[in-house]
């Protein structure tokens, strides 16, 4: 074989391999684009999960502040009723005290 023989099957090999390669690449490529669109749909589902629990966290905290404000109310509603019991039984102690002072004289 000559040196030119030897020169043009190296590189016949040499664009062989390269067509090879060029070939694996558009797989790697293909790949790549499927991949993607998979990161694209996980993407789209994310952003709807988001979504519903933005909204559903929103809902949540109307509940939470509806809630506290019947509490509140509650608390008042307690609060006026043992303020009622305490300026009652100073009352019914002096009355107490004023039935056992009249007994006392009656006897």
């Amino acid at each position: 074989m000559d040196p030119t023989d030897v020169t043009v099957q190296i590189l016949r090999e040499i664009r062989d391999e390269i067509l090879g390669t060029n070939a694996r690449i558009e797989q790697t490529n293909a790949r790549i684009e499927q991949t993607n669109a998979r990161i694209e749909q996980t993407n789209v589902r994310l952003d709807q999960k988001f979504d519903e629990l933005g909204r559903r966290l929103g809902e949540s905290e109307i509940r939470t502040a509806t809630a506290i404000n019947a509490l509140v109310g509650t608390l008042g509603d307690i609060k006026q009723l043992l303020a009622d019991r305490l300026d009652l039984r100073d009352r019914v102690e002096r009355c107490e005290r004023d039935i056992d002072e009249l007994k006392r004289r009656a006897k």
